[in-house]
């Protein structure tokens, strides 16, 4: 049987197989990617504006000028009416033929009485369907009644005749009419008649008149509350509209409304000057006394009396505030040394500064103590602590001497596993490691200097001692002109 190769697709512009690395797809034909260009203009083209006719291919600026609507307004400018037919574009091929026959609207069954739509009668379909009253309109019958102007969702209005406005026609229609109501500045128009009809009309009921059963309904009208006005205060249902200061009778809310002692409700600034504080200072200015022709006794009559002195109340032996002995509670409680004390009895002994977990110091009297006093009384005494030229012996004896810390006694470990200073043995919570040497942290320190050392100063020398930076470079150090011994000096030590 012969071999019969592929047939490859044929590209519409050249003629040639189209193989699949070079392809490029438009309208359904395969075009190599030299070849997928406009046909007018030579532009090379992609996806995004590719535009196919007649398996040619043309760029949509050219497919518009080619077969695109033309005349007044299309691409001519504002000023021009073109009356280009396009001869010059090639479009009086004899084999295309051109439709002259009228554009009429298509037929649109008609749906029973009621259930179509309220501007045509006919069927809607979901995917056209536009909702206003609880009925379904065409969206194309979703006009306004008057100038037919477009509507959506945001620009419809629907009138009590049933019918569907834009927003300036409702307001013609069923909008307030009178003096700055469309008419203009001059006008007087008093006509609520002016397209045969009347807006519907509100009726307001006053629920006030209808009286409640004493003790149950407005504290201030004494008519029966219901919910959709009801505000409270105090634990009582008041009316929104009877919801005012007693005195100025502004309208109040949750924020500005103040319960005064008589049951009745203020704003903030009435009840201020009725059962506010009263005399110099409080709203009245400096250097004035105002007591509204109120005595000092009918003043304290109207306020709750109560001692804020805890101080007075008096605990067990042992148990209350070491300074006074008062009752301390959890509200003003300090702890200091396992004791609780009174906020304003937390203070220093000495100098009576106030004091915080902070500052306080417990000192060996049982007493708290600034820092300062603390550090007077029971700190170090001598040359160098507060007093700078002073030398204080406090009680005659002698400072004791400084021990060596390096152990003296006891037995030492084997060689090679104690301590490479003392040979002492080395536990691990004080061990410090050099060139795989363990060491006591005190005996870590420079051969030479005692300085203590650490990772970051230590030098291994090669004696088997360690010293820091400058005790090593003294010893084993590069010497001569420049090191350590000045510039014209040449050592060779």
């Amino acid at each position: 049987m012969p071999f019969k190769p592929v047939e490859n697709p044929k590209c519409p512009k050249c003629d040639k197989s189209v193989y699949a690395a070079e392809e490029r797809v438009a309208g359904g034909y395969k075009y190599h990617k030299s070849c997928f260009k406009c046909g007018m203009c030579g532009k090379m083209l992609d996806s995004t504006n590719c535009s196919e006719h007649e398996k040619e291919l043309y760029c949509r600026n050219c497919h518009a000028r080619k077969y695109g609507p033309k005349g007044y307004g299309f691409g001519g400018g504002a000023g021009c009416l073109s009356m280009d037919s396009g001869a010059h574009l090639g479009d009086d091929d004899p084999h295309i033929m051109v439709s002259r026959a009228p554009l009429l609207p298509k037929a649109i069954a008609k749906a029973p009485e009621g259930e179509g739509c309220p501007r045509c009668g006919g069927y809607v379909y979901a995917a056209e369907q536009m909702l206003a009253r609880g009925r379904a309109f065409h969206k194309t019958c979703f006009k306004c009644g008057d100038c037919n102007k477009g509507l959506d969702s945001t620009s419809v209005s629907e009138g009590p005749d049933k019918e569907i406005y834009c927003k300036v026609c409702y307001g013609k229609r069923f909008g307030p009419k009178g003096y700055g109501y469309g008419q203009g500045g001059g006008t007087l128009q008093s006509d609520c008649y002016a397209h045969l009809d009347q807006a519907p009309k509100t009726t307001v009921i006053d629920t006030s008149v209808i009286k409640a059963p004493q003790g149950q309904g407005c504290p201030r009208c004494g008519g029966v509350v219901f919910a959709a006005e009801e505000v409270l205060a105090k634990g009582r249902p008041w009316h929104r509209k009877c919801f005012k200061c007693k005195d100025c009778h502004k309208t109040l809310d949750s924020i500005i409304a103040c319960d005064g002692p008589d049951r009745d409700v203020y704003c903030k600034t009435c009840y201020g000057k009725k059962w506010g504080p009263h005399g110099y200072g409080f709203a009245c200015g400096s250097g004035f006394l105002q007591t509204d022709g109120l005595t000092e006794d009918e003043i304290s009559a109207t306020r709750p009396f109560y001692n804020p002195d805890t101080t007075s109340i008096k605990a067990p032996p042992g148990q209350g505030c070491p300074r006074c002995g008062g009752m301390v509670f959890a509200a003003e409680q300090q702890l200091a040394k396992g004791t609780m004390w009174h906020k304003k009895c937390f203070n220093c002994a000495e100098c009576h500064r106030p004091l915080d977990s902070v500052l306080a110091c417990d000192g060996p009297d049982k007493e708290i103590h600034c820092k300062a006093c603390y550090s007077k009384l029971f700190g170090p005494k001598g040359f160098g602590f507060g007093h700078a030229p002073t030398l204080v012996c406090a009680d005659g004896a002698y400072a004791p001497a400084i021990q060596n810390p390096n152990p003296t006694s006891g037995p030492k470990a084997a060689p090679g596993q104690g301590c490479s200073r003392c040979g002492y043995a080395v536990y691990a919570a004080e061990q410090m490691i050099s060139r795989g040497r363990i060491w006591h942290k005190r005996c870590f320190s420079c051969a030479d200097c005692n300085r203590s050392l650490d990772s970051t100063n230590l030098n291994d020398a090669p004696n088997g001692e360690i010293y820091c930076r400058g005790c090593y470079g003294k010893n084993f150090g590069p010497k001569g002109v420049g090191f350590g011994m000045g510039a014209g000096t040449l050592t060779m030590a």
